[in-house]
């Protein structure tokens, strides 16, 4: 917290942090980092992650593979020998006092998924499903999309005419495949206004014989009405630890007797009570990837799990799919690049790579919980 360094004490510190995760500076392979500003080493030791990530997007380093460089620091557990800092402290200690109030709720949607749909049609399918991908039988990100949409409905068994809530739909992927599948009665909620207003363009575009999923712009807490399943998939991340319980209160208060639920979300290995300072920043504001204890103490007297799926290493694959998406429209699409700028790159790249490298590593996950309210007679049957 006080630390003070010359440049080559700094140096020689990073050298020693980064030994026994085989990522050496200035080295010939492709996770390697190639150091342009030696003010980088007291920056890191400073600020930790968020130290690294921002001297990453002012052009401070390089490495030719980011992913794997990751990748190997994870495993090496070198996350956790970095010195703690005030940033550090402070982000810890925000994450397990603050109960956050529903306004705040709105601030990812603004400060991640409002960045623009142009940037999303860009990097994902075309259906714009932006979660992990199922990639036990697919070759293509749209296979890999298709199916765990499929997969989802399998799971929750669903008929026609069947009421669904999605809590945090996005551009409406999973409420449109499910009204067009199934000819279900789809309710979307998302605290993103380009998403909401994409989503509700795209279900009045639906024929006249599909039921038209409605998306609405508000807090899950505000919804209201019964329904036979719940699906949340990929928004449990942003609930935050204070938060899980009353999540599932108000999940279980929407789904009728005898209905499920079903949960997809990013897993973490270790138990944390704060995100990452510089996801925390740039990418997802209030957020928490949730343990499986932290998930089982919130679902205890709620919820019977079903069947818990973990298909983590596939997140891997999907944002690799995700960053060369990105990366070819960047450099083939030069009005992208001057609306967005060079900076954002870097941290988009950042962000998408380093979050591969988490799954790669087994650090993260990606689970899929199906949960009933009151425990299936005779069992559940999975479907995977």
């Amino acid at each position: 917290m006080g630390m003070v360094f010359s440049e080559s004490d700094a140096k020689g510190a990073v050298v020693e942090l980064l030994r026994p995760a085989g990522v050496q500076l200035n080295g010939d392979y492709p996770w390697d980092i190639r150091v342009h500003d030696p003010r980088v080493y007291k920056r890191i030791l400073r600020h930790g992650s968020l130290g690294l990530g921002e001297a990453y997007m002012d052009g401070w380093w390089d490495c030719q593979s980011l992913d794997e460089m990751f990748a190997r620091l994870l495993r090496a557990g070198i996350d956790r020998k970095v010195p703690w800092n005030l940033t550090t402290i402070w982000h810890t200690l925000s994450a397990r006092l603050v109960n956050l109030p529903r306004l705040r709720a709105f601030a990812v949607g603004e400060r991640h998924y409002d960045v623009g749909n142009d940037l999303y049609k860009a990097m994902l399918d075309s259906r714009l499903a932006y979660t992990c991908g199922y990639w036990a039988d697919a070759t293509t990100l749209e296979q890999a999309q298709l199916a765990k949409l499929d997969l989802v409905c399998r799971k929750l068994g669903l008929h026609d005419g069947d009421r669904i809530l999605d809590i945090g739909s996005g551009w409406g992927s999973f409420i449109l495949y499910a009204a067009q599948r199934f000819h279900a009665t789809c309710t979307g909620v998302t605290v993103s206004l380009l998403q909401c207003a994409y989503a509700n363009t795209r279900a009045h575009r639906l024929p006249s014989s599909v039921p038209p999923p409605v998306t609405l712009l508000q807090d899950y807490q505000d919804t209201q009405g019964t329904y036979d399943h719940v699906v949340s998939l990929g928004m449990f991340e942003h609930v935050g630890a204070q938060n899980h319980r009353s999540f599932l209160r108000e999940v279980r208060r929407l789904l009728r007797p005898g209905g499920l639920f079903l949960l997809h979300t990013i897993g973490s290995s270790r138990t944390k009570t704060a995100a990452d300072p510089w996801i925390s920043k740039y990418i997802f504001p209030n957020s928490l990837i949730p343990s499986a204890r932290q998930l089982t103490d919130a679902l205890e007297g709620l919820f019977v799990i079903e069947d818990w799926h973990n298909f983590g290493p596939d997140y891997d694959r999907t944002l690799m799919a995700w960053f060369g998406n990105f990366d070819q429209h960047w450099h083939r699409n030069s009005l992208f690049r001057e609306k967005y700028g060079e900076r954002f790159y870097r941290m988009w790249k950042y962000y998408l790579l380093v979050s591969a490298a988490s799954f790669r590593a087994r650090t993260n996950q990606l689970w899929q919980l199906v949960l009933s309210p009151d425990g299936i007679r005779g069992g559940y049957h999975s479907v995977r």
